[in-house]
């Protein structure tokens, strides 16, 4: 049976108590079979790949090729795969640059394939890379199939840090991140913004993220997320008015989840293995 996240608990204390189990499931998570044989096949034969066309003929690759960038929903359009790939990104024309989606230019980047230096199939730096990032990016959609809150936590967290840590100006790094649905929906959610802000002007819509942003963090400079407390301030934020927005229910797992993260380290130790025994026993 293929591994199942363990993630017992929702909203920011169910965020908590997964950041406390993450790196051992991960490690469960790359010894499962169907990843672990994934990853040997991709390391095997991608440098037989010598054209955008064998990579995207070949299923096996092309499962791991677009799972590295969290394009896996996509892998049936073989034809727009095969012009992203060919086009590569160095012309503006490219298809690559003209769609409003960062996964695809990195995705004809890396491979390389339509850009000048040539497909970069046969560095075995580049095969590592590859197949690293594919673990981590299935590793949260696996978690996403099972909360998808934590999910979208996941990937701000990744992307966010990029975005701070890049030399852009502020107001075009407002873009970026506007720019990316997943990460658009955390920031968004964390400054209390509603969805219909997306209908007015882009350019009045930063200038309010901006505000909203020095209200509530301090600062409207995204070079602040290069910080983790404010990357987990964001994210507590996100978290907390998404509860408010759902509304507690019986279900709702707070006080249980508070009772774990309080309890002394031998309790915490004890749940946190009970979760990890749970994740093994799914995988």
């Amino acid at each position: 049976m293929s591994f199942t996240p363990a993630i017992p608990l929702t909203g920011f204390l169910g965020w908590r108590v997964f950041n406390q189990t993450e790196v051992r499931q991960r490690e469960i998570f790359t010894n499962d079979a169907t990843t672990f044989r994934n990853v040997d096949y991709f390391k095997e034969n991608i440098s037989s790949a010598a054209t955008a066309a064998d990579l995207v003929t070949d299923r096996r690759l092309l499962t791991v090729a677009l799972g590295a960038f969290g394009l896996s929903d996509e892998i049936d359009k073989k034809a727009l795969i095969r012009r992203i790939l060919e086009e590569g990104t160095e012309d503006s024309n490219a298809f690559a640059n003209r769609i409003n989606d960062q996964r695809w230019r990195d995705f004809s980047e890396r491979f390389g394939y339509g850009n000048f230096a040539g497909p970069r199939i046969l560095l075995s730096a580049f095969r590592e890379e590859i197949a690293t990032q594919y673990v981590d990016r299935t590793f949260e959609e696996r978690v996403g199939e099972v909360d998808t809150d934590i999910r979208l936590a996941m990937n701000f967290r990744r992307e966010i840090e990029r975005i701070a840590e890049n030399s852009s100006p502020d107001r075009v790094k407002w873009l970026q991140i506007m720019g990316q649905r997943p990460l658009r929906t955390v920031m968004e959610t964390a400054l209390g913004l509603p969805t219909s802000i997306g209908s007015v002007d882009i350019d009045q819509q930063r200038d309010i993220f901006m505000r909203k942003a020095e209200a509530i963090f301090g600062s409207n400079a995204p070079s602040i997320f290069s910080d983790p407390e404010a990357v987990e301030n964001a994210l507590q934020q996100f978290f907390l008015r998404k509860e408010i927005e759902n509304g507690p229910s019986a279900s709702t797992p707070g006080m249980a989840a508070l009772s774990i993260l309080s309890a002394p380290p031998s309790g915490g130790a004890q749940t946190i293995n009970l979760i990890l025994s749970n994740a093994r026993s799914r995988g």
